[in-house]
């Protein structure tokens, strides 16, 4: 009796033995365990480079569509809301739903204040103000900020608990031990819960659940997502201040 994997591998084979122009893959790999899905992938990666077929491939794994795609496209409500390459559609995600559906996001509700300078805009996260230069900055009002866990830095807490620019006090809440990494679960003083992604490298060893830290939010990783496009004041040639 075939396994899962050599049922699929040969199901693989009747299809592409009559050279099609373009192959529909509907969850080829769904039944299967995780380590053997890494497995496959690779195989089935390879295995389109090599024949130059046109791989249709639908799934609801998004590590999957970013591993698996040259061209990916992100469908809601039977409607395709963006198409590009993975890597634009993850560091560019046109809206909050393709930001939350592809990869793990941290969106905070934020108010967009005024537009900065260049092509920066700040935005209100509670009482802090914050630099952003990427998204719709200029938007005004209402928004979300984007940032992804593995771009969110852990910094000490600062004497008498002062703070640089775009940089929020907080509190880790929880660790959770991923192998190569750790997630880390931050409660920020304005009361958002931020993701942070460390890597496994001794660093993480200073944090333990109820450390104060401080996090570095850069403006060239944060996005803003939404928000009523109009004509937006801007603001002079000067850093923007943390509040």
């Amino acid at each position: 009796m075939l396994s899962g994997g050599q049922q699929q591998r040969v199901a693989l084979a009747r299809a592409l033995v009559l050279n099609p122009s373009v192959l529909l893959l509907d969850e080829p790999l769904g039944a299967l365990d995780a380590k053997l899905r890494r497995s496959l992938k690779v195989e089935l990666k390879a295995l389109q480079e090599r024949v130059g077929i046109t791989f249709l491939y639908v799934t609801h794994d998004q590590e999957e569509a970013l591993t698996m795609s040259d061209r990916l496209a992100v469908m809601h409500a039977g409607k395709i809301v963006q198409l590009g390459t993975p890597r634009t559609i993850y560091e560019e995600p046109a809206d909050t739903y393709v930001a939350d559906f592809l990869g793990v996001s941290n969106l905070m509700e934020v108010d967009v204040v005024e537009r900065g300078p260049g092509s920066q805009c700040r935005v209100r996260l509670g009482e802090m103000a914050l630099a952003v230069d990427r998204g719709d900055v200029d938007a005004l009002g209402p928004a979300h900020a984007l940032i992804r866990p593995e771009r969110v830095r852990i910094e000490p807490y600062g004497q008498d608990g002062q703070a640089g620019p775009n940089r929020v006090p907080a509190m880790v809440e929880r660790l959770v031990f991923l192998g190569a990494s750790t997630q880390v679960m931050l409660r920020l003083a304005p009361g958002a819960l931020l993701q942070a992604v460390v890597p496994n490298d001794g660093t993480e060893a200073t944090l333990s659940q109820g450390t104060p830290v401080h996090v570095f939010l850069a403006p060239d990783v944060l996005r803003v997502l939404g928000g009523a496009t109009r004509d937006v004041p801007v603001a002079e040639e000067d850093p923007l201040p943390a509040l």
